[in-house]
């Protein structure tokens, strides 16, 4: 008897479990899943002889669900979304480098097993449950049916009322049968997005326009992208983290302005949140919706004209400058750089800073000096992403004259804990967000710094957040709303851009219009850069 009623508890605990951990997510066990009660009818119906194997292929597909639904906590908890069963097999070699680089080969292989055995316990035990279950029914049948028939009966009753014991989730509960439904949709709708995403690649509006006709209103102008890490638009609704960042950008703002700069701001909408940058870079560039690994190596893998591309075309001198970079990186090809520097070929010299192992001043000079060789006649396109930014957000450098950085020989050594950047999820939130919140605080004032000794009469640059950081600064359902920013000193180039009503400043107002990230591509080369699309 204590073994069925186990058997009962561990089936609906299963079907019950959520698949992002929050403490309103854990009031999905205040319900009754229909599935075990569809389960038992089937059963019922079919003849004795095929309900044990019935049975186990039931509770094997439980396991998996369940297994499925903790990679799903994981997923959402760092990347604000579920596991993709199409495309996320992808990122399997990289969460293998995370291990090996953050807790060492031995340990690494050693949690993987544990994983596997995790998962094969969930199997066994699913399993179990079901083929027990499965032998009270037959032997206890005219008992068994009355039971499920009362629990049918009121989980109708309780849908059609709408009875909710914690809201917002229904006492009658059919979250796993939603669940399996969901992923069926969308695995299908992954396997069709191939050909879908193939026709918007060879849609491009510019593709027949002559590069020196994309960049008439820019010529001899210098460009400069960058990309800040985690820089999401919690960073200014929240008010804890807005007290370190909105200082430095208002303050930076009237800095600014007194060297000859002039600034606009809004929001985009970013393709993806916590992590995945590469996806929000190749939006911006593209100016396609790049949301997923396999549209993004549909894109590497073809033509399109990048921004960057553009530029690289109508005669810039482009550079990538990225110093996250360990290796080669073939994928950098799409953009059209004529160099790409990357952590290995940076010539930094100071000391590390953790998983951000070059500080931002460092690259934003590095930046500088490559502008510096730049003239009217052969301009040059910097882009680089800022990465001290990037979680863990420990330790933080201390900002110095941008003057005094030289190769960072003389930078001070990091006083913080250097973690890797899954640690975040074992921490206080509090001390999180209050490292979320200097790290931007140290790479916005570093840009500002920069610019304001750097000539602002040749200069564009597009300043801008890649995706929100995870759901624990965030909290869950935060949006995917990123700041960005023009900057120029030339005030015909923001004359250009008064119609889109952003805000004056670093700083967007929280009203400021907010467009897709995609936008971005054709939006500034129509409006900045003075071209016109056939």
């Amino acid at each position: 008897m204590l073994g069925d009623l186990l058997a009962a508890v561990l089936l609906v605990a299963l079907l019950l479990l959520p698949d992002r951990l929050t403490r309103t997510d854990l009031g999905s066990f205040a319900a009754v899943p229909i599935e075990p009660v569809l389960g038992g009818v089937l059963l019922v119906v079919l003849p004795a002889g095929v309900r044990q194997p019935v049975a186990a292929a039931f509770g094997g597909l439980v396991g998996l669900l369940t297994a499925l639904k903790l990679v799903d906590v994981g997923f959402y908890a760092a990347l604000a979304r579920p596991f993709d069963l199409v495309l996320d097999w992808t990122l399997l070699p990289g969460v293998w480098v995370l291990l090996q680089g953050s807790l060492g080969g031995v340990t690494a292989v050693l949690v993987l097993a544990g994983l596997a055995v995790v998962v094969a316990t969930l199997l066994a035990a699913a399993v179990w449950a079901t083929l027990r279950l499965s032998r009270l029914l037959t032997a206890h049948h005219e008992p068994a049916v009355r039971v499920l028939a009362a629990i049918g009966a009121c989980w109708l009753a309780c849908a059609a009322v709408g009875v909710r014991a914690v809201p917002p989730y229904p006492v009658a509960s059919a979250s796993s049968t939603t669940k399996i439904i969901g992923e069926v949709r969308a695995v299908r709708e992954g396997l069709a997005d191939r050909e879908r995403f193939a026709a918007e690649l060879a849609a491009d509006r510019f593709s027949s326009v002559p590069a020196d006709d994309l960049v008439t209103g820019l010529r001899g102008t210098q460009v400069l992208v960058i990309f800040v890490e985690s820089y999401g638009r919690v960073a200014l609704a929240d008010p804890a983290i807005a007290a370190a960042v909105t200082p430095v950008l208002d303050e930076g703002t009237r800095r600014l302005a007194r060297t000859g700069w002039q600034a606009r701001s809004g929001y985009l909408t970013s393709p993806t949140a916590g992590g995945g940058s590469w996806l929000a870079h190749a939006t911006l560039l593209s100016g396609l919706w790049i949301d997923d690994q396999q549209r993004y190596r549909q894109l590497v893998a073809s033509d399109r004209r990048t921004l960057t591309g553009v530029f690289a075309e109508a005669g810039w001198r482009t550079v990538g400058i990225m110093p996250g970079n360990t290796s080669a990186w073939p994928d950098g090809a799409v953009y059209r750089y004529d160099e790409i520097r990357d952590s290995r070929s940076l010539g930094y010299a100071g000391p590390p800073y953790g998983w951000a192992r070059v500080p931002d001043q460092y690259t934003l000079a590095e930046a500088g000096r490559v502008l510096e060789t730049g003239s009217p006649a052969a301009p040059t396109m910097v882009v680089t992403p800022l990465i001290t930014s990037h979680a863990p957000w420990t330790p933080v450098p201390t900002l110095v004259d941008p003057a005094a950085v030289g190769d960072g020989s003389g930078l001070t050594p990091a006083t913080g804990t250097a973690e890797p950047p899954e640690a975040i999820l074992t921490r206080d939130p509090s001390r999180v967000r209050a490292d979320y919140g200097r790290s931007l605080a140290y790479t916005l004032s570093g840009v500002v710094a920069q610019l304001a000794r750097t000539p602002a009469d040749d200069l564009v640059v597009i300043m801008v957040g890649d995706h929100q950081p995870a759901p624990v600064v965030t909290g869950p359902d935060a949006g995917r709303d990123v700041p960005i920013t023009l900057l120029a000193g030339d005030p015909a180039v923001l004359e250009r851009v008064r119609t889109w009503g952003w805000t004056t400043g670093l700083r967007p107002k929280g009203d400021a219009p907010v467009w897709r990230m995609d936008a971005v591509r054709d939006r500034f080369l129509t409006d900045v850069a003075g071209a016109t699309p056939r």
